[in-house]
């Protein structure tokens, strides 16, 4: 099982993210791979060849040099017998005999020029071809079989050698070898060759490849580049014009195929967002023409039961109560029907007025009409020092404030204190209206600045809200390029309107 030491090690290995990157670092590892395996396969290839040639070339020799140390302390100068079978040794060659299984004679072939005179016969082989084996080379020599076959045996001074070992005339065992070290030059040189081969060939292919790879990914780089942009549309509201598409769509390709799905996804969402702009742009004519069309009725209605109301004549109670909730019902429609008109023209994108609006005046204003409005509230201002003027419409400002202490007063209990708070910062201006109260519902919380949203739902309608506070609060503060946030919990809600304090177009 893998430890934790080892897992950490291995998420700490930068890792490829990307997909071109992926494919080039398998490429590398492909030829990585595939450099290796014909790196192992020709030097091992190579060396079984040399190795063959060497094992040919002692057969070739017959022991000829071993059996010239054969009884070389018996033979008398200047015969030949043996000595002349050591002509044409290559320098390096081995040669040990064996009596019994202890050697008695070891030499090597130094190639000097006195070994012309030992193949000759005229003199014995000299010391400087004898060489002194250690007990361990000792043993080694006689443990190797006495049949012909060749092999590998490294020896004490000497380095590695192919042995072989075979039967003499008198009983002993003559042994013949070949040094090693001419072969292992030679594929050590292979392997440097191949190194560096294998090395400038990984270079060129990684750099080759990352160019293909990046230049066959360049239309899926567009078909990314497209939805990039499709993402960066304000597609929640408004009239959209989606007008991207991707230029790869070829479906005899990968990537065509993505391209055209991504094409006809796109042509859905146009006609799905064309739906919902005209299902949305009859709805807000039609909030706008019925809120215009109520007024004059309503202003009617209640201006009848107004008249009724101010006869001086005997008027039984039921009657006189009757009149006086149509009046009273009949200025709560009024007050809804406003609203549902400003919140359409709102809509509808109408400019609003243009002017300096001093915040702070305006702060005190809405907070003594909500103190008369509440007086069993705490009511308390929380100003800075020098005035805060803002760009836009003073009176749907002022809307926006007074709605805000409305609501706060009209949700929460007696004794709840409310405070009105401005700041001013860099490029904005803060208003914030905070109250002690028992908090907003968190399933309402997300929806508090819908129209006709009410935190409570088992309260009744003749308290005075329409639903509709809150949604005017965010129109009117969106028009003037600002942003209204809710942040509630059980002993504080807090409203914050943000506005900007330069001077915007101040539209809808």
């Amino acid at each position: 099982m893998i430890g934790p030491a080892a897992r950490r090690a291995a998420a700490r290995l930068p890792v490829p993210r990307t997909l071109r990157a992926r494919l080039v670092a398998g490429l590398l590892a492909l030829l990585l791979l595939t450099c290796g395996g014909v790196a192992l396969a020709t030097t091992d290839a190579l060396r079984h060849f040399l190795v063959d040639r060497l094992d040919q070339q002692l057969a070739d020799t017959s022991g000829r040099y071993a059996a010239s140390l054969e009884h070389r302390d018996t033979r008398a100068p200047g015969t030949t017998g043996n000595r002349s079978d050591t002509r044409a040794q290559a320098p390096g060659t081995f040669g040990a005999r064996l009596l019994d299984g202890r050697v008695t004679n070891a030499g090597v072939v130094d190639g000097d020029a006195d070994d012309a005179e030992v193949a000759a016969g005229n003199t014995p082989a000299d010391t400087d071809d004898l060489v002194q084996l250690t007990p361990a080379d000792q043993r080694a020599l006689a443990a190797l079989p006495v049949d012909g076959g060749a092999r590998s045996v490294h020896l004490s001074g000497l380095g590695g050698y192919r042995l072989r070992a075979i039967a003499g005339q008198d009983g002993d065992v003559l042994v013949t070898g070949l040094p090693l070290h001419p072969l292992e030059a030679t594929t050590h040189q292979l392997i440097t060759v191949e190194l560096v081969v294998f090395a400038i060939a990984l270079a060129a292919a990684t750099a080759a490849g990352a160019f293909w790879i990046g230049l066959s990914l360049r239309p899926l780089g567009r078909v990314v580049a497209a939805a990039e942009r499709v993402g960066a549309l304000p597609l929640a509201s408004g009239e959209v014009e989606l007008s991207v598409r991707v230029r790869d769509d070829d479906p005899r390709t990968e990537v065509g195929r993505v391209g055209a799905a991504l094409n006809r996804m796109l042509g859905h969402i146009e006609d799905a967002l064309a739906q919902r702009q005209a299902v949305e742009a009859r709805l807000r004519a039609f909030a706008a023409d019925a809120s215009h069309e109520l007024r004059t009725p309503v202003a009617t209605v209640r201006g009848h039961a107004e008249l009724a109301l101010r006869h001086q004549g005997p008027m039984a109670e039921p009657v006189r109560h009757s009149l006086t909730r149509i009046d009273a019902e009949s200025r709560r429609m009024g007050a809804i029907v406003e609203d549902l008109l400003l919140l359409a023209r709102l809509d509808a994108g109408r400019p609003l007025a243009h002017g300096s609006v001093d915040l702070t005046r305006l702060a005190l204003d809405c907070t003594d009409d909500a103190r008369a409005a509440g007086p069993h509230h705490r009511w308390r201002l929380v100003l800075p020092e020098e005035p805060v003027v803002v760009p836009g419409d003073g009176d749907r400002l002022r809307q926006v404030v007074a709605n805000l202490l409305t609501n706060a007063r009209t949700h929460t209990p007696d004794g709840t204190e409310v405070t009105l708070a401005l700041e001013r910062g860099e490029d904005r201006v803060l208003l914030t209206v905070t109250d002690t109260g028992p908090g907003i519902d968190p399933e309402v919380a997300p929806r508090v600045f819908e129209r006709f949203v009410r935190g409570d739902r088992a309260r009744a309608r003749t308290h005075g809200s329409t639903g509709l506070g809150l949604a005017i609060v965010q129109a009117v503060v969106s028009a003037h390029g600002g942003a209204v946030t809710l942040a509630s919990h059980p002993g504080k809600t807090a409203f914050t309107v943000a506005l900007p304090s330069g001077a915007p177009s101040v539209t809808a």
